[in-house]
Order: structure tokens, then sequence, then C-alpha cells
């Protein structure tokens, strides 16, 4: 079994390169991945890059080279469920593209053209419930989590009239900018995949202040939540 851990900017990968043992850097082209080991389990990460396109070209490139098993996706978003605050943490249950829009072909926004199957795709039940349980017993500054649904966008949403929309339009808790790309891309290869994110802004007017204040924090806290999955995962086999 070979875990993929993935997260969009360095930030969200460098604890993971701190705690690998015995691990390879090999560069393909724009990509860098450390293949090694962690807690004697295999893994390999990389940094996707801000975006829907980076994401999934960066989730087939690890799937063709290293065939991993399990993919999970780390670190930051925007809360757009209202109840969510700074410091909180998602973890999906499912993603969806919130910014496809096909309406005029007579297709509802944020779903797929053309495609038979369902454009919100849903996580692995079992990943989501170790992402949960891990996520629970590291969190203790009076944190929350929960599980719920992850939207993704070509944008950074700063805009309050958005975030209700997304909020209201496809009952998002959270907004970023790639899970939906590695969910459809996971489950294309049918390999079991959840995102897990911490809550780093509001997704509001003051989102460019606080993204810049607590981005570092978050993408730690998801980094250790990631860190407890895999120690759960290896106790299962």
């Amino acid at each position: 079994m070979t875990i993929g851990i993935i997260g969009a900017m360095e930030e969200e990968i460098a604890y993971f390169q701190r705690a690998m043992t015995d691990f390879k850097e090999e560069k393909r082209k724009f990509h860098t991945f450390y293949h090694g080991k962690w807690d004697h389990e295999e893994v390999v990460i990389v940094k996707c890059g801000i975006g829907k396109v980076n994401a999934a070209m960066t989730v087939q490139k690890m799937i063709d080279l290293f065939q991993v098993t399990k993919i999970i996706f780390t670190g930051v978003a925007g809360a757009t469920n209202p109840m969510l605050e700074i410091g909180d943490v998602i973890v999906s249950t499912s993603s969806q593209q919130h910014d496809i829009d096909a309406s005029a072909l007579g297709f509802k926004k944020g779903t797929i053209p053309m495609y038979e199957g369902n454009s919100d795709f849903s996580a692995d039940h079992h990943l989501i419930e170790i992402a949960y349980t891990s996520a629970k017993s590291v969190l203790n500054k009076g944190e929350e989590v929960y599980k719920g649904k992850v939207v993704s966008g070509d944008q950074f949403i700063a805009d309050p009239k958005h975030v209700k929309i997304l909020h209201d339009s496809f009952d998002a808790d959270c907004v970023e900018m790639e899970g939906a790309a590695v969910a459809q891309v996971a489950h294309f290869n049918e390999i079991p995949f959840v995102i897990i994110r911490s809550i780093s802004d509001k997704a509001n007017g003051e989102a460019s202040q606080s993204f810049d204040i607590f981005m570092k924090d978050a993408a730690k806290t998801s980094s250790i939540i990631v860190e407890n999955m895999i120690t759960k995962i290896k106790s299962e086999e």
C-alpha cells in the first residue's frame, strides 16, 4: 500500500517532508515527488500548485508513477458555512466544482456536461471516519471538526455575497481551489480519497488579511491530522 499526500502550497507539505525518513526526491519536470517511509508506511508527497488544472495533472501523474492506493489532499480553505470559525477542520464528505457552468445548455451549475455520473464526488467512507477521529484526537484548542462538502473553483473567494451563494446553492461548507479536481481524478481511477481542510479564513472581505496570518497554523494542523491518520491506517494492516 502506498499513500499519496498532496498539498497545493509549499507550506502545506513542509511538515511532511520533515517527518519522513529514508525518502527519495524525484523530479519529474515541474513536479518534485518525495517518496519514502512515514511510520514505516510507504508514502508519496507532492505539491501540486494552486488551481484545478495543477491539481488534476499532479494527481494523475502520482497515480501513474507510484501506483498510490489511497489519496489524502490536505491544506487550508475558506469557510462558507457561517457556523465555521478559523481553525476549525472540515473532513470532506464530497467535493464539487462550483465554477463549471453550462447552464446555457440546460445543465445545472456545477454539473459536468455530457457526463452521466454524479458531478459531486463522494469521499471514501472509511477514510472519512479515520480523518474525523484523527482530527478529533488532535485538536485541543477549542477548534471543531465537521464532516462536510468542499467546493472548488479557480477563484479566491473574498466576497460575502458569493460565499452565501456557494453555501445556499451547493450546500458548501468550505471553498478552495483544488479539491474537486483531486476528487474527480481519484474517482475516475477508482482510488479512495478524502480531503482535509483547516479553515484559514472566512472567505469574506477580510480573507486576504486573515489568510496570511492563519495559513501556516492551519496547514500545520492539517498535517498533524494526516500524520495521525497514517498511524491509524497502519494499525489496521
